[in-house]
Parts: C-alpha cells; structure tokens; sequence
C-alpha cells in the first residue's frame, strides 16, 4: 500500500466518533441531498455520508470516483473558513479525490441542477437504460412515505 493510500485510510479515534456524531445531526440541505443520494438512488452511484478520511470529515464521497460532495452554509464565505477549505481541498486532490461544493441555497433552490452536477463529476453521462434514473427509481417509497402510500 503506497503512503497516500495509507493516509486516507488512517484515521483519528476522535474523527470517527465527531463522524458518527455528525450523521445524526444533519443540515436541512444535506438532508435533502443525502435523501435523494442514498440507497445509490442517483444512477446507482454509492454514496457514503459523513465519511471521515484522515483527519477531515467529508459530507458526502462516492469512493468509486473518488469525489467528495461539499454543502457549505454562510461560515464557508468567511476569509479564514475558504482558507482551510483550500487546504483541505488541495490536500484530498493530492490524494486523488476531486471536491465539488454546493452553497445550502443550491440545494434549496435547484435540487436537480445539484444532483446533474454531481453525476457528471461521477462521469455519468447517459446512464444506461437498465439503471435506475434520478427520481425514477421505485425500490423504495418516497421520503416521508411508507409502503402502501401511507404517511409515516
């Protein structure tokens, strides 16, 4: 195993736990986003959230093409916070994995322009004509709904 490959898979007893802390105290847009990336519902591609690698915390990564998915609130507009988000950026991109961020407003305004960026980050293209499509996917009810169209 080369070094980098060994640095992303290290990672601090104290980010796994903030990790796992993090999954149940989601934002209400990476909620949204993490419903409509679950279950490989987008194209079949597998997302994990809250993936910590090394010493950072990732909101959501697709470990098959190697992209982490960023939802940035306001803090991300402060000088100080774009400065450690390139850090940590370039230090992920020298791993290997590409970042993409998405501000909160994105996802609350064009939910579909979101996820059509993520899946070309992910090389989708036309996906084929057996796989699920974004939305189209009947495997499972819709958010909020159990089978049998009732409301929770």
């Amino acid at each position: 195993m080369s070094d980098s490959q060994q640095a992303t898979r290290r990672v601090h007893p104290t980010t796994l736990v903030h990790a796992r802390e993090l999954r149940h105290e989601m934002t209400p847009q990476e909620n949204k986003l993490w419903q409509r990336l679950r279950q490989k519902q987008l194209y079949g591609l597998k997302f994990r959230h809250q993936h910590p690698i090394h010493h950072y915390i990732l909101d959501f990564f697709c470990h098959e093409h190697k992209l982490a998915v960023e939802v940035d609130g306001h803090s991300h507009a402060e000088p100080a916070q774009q400065a450690r988000d390139l850090a940590r950026k370039e230090w992920l991109a020298q791993r290997g994995i590409q970042v993409i961020r998405f501000a909160n407003r994105e996802i609350d305004t064009n939910i579909e322009a979101v996820l059509d960026e993520i899946a070309r980050a992910c090389g989708v293209q036309d996906p084929p004509s057996n796989s699920p499509h974004r939305g189209e996917d009947h495997t499972f009810p819709p958010v909020g709904e159990i089978e049998g169209g009732q409301k929770p």
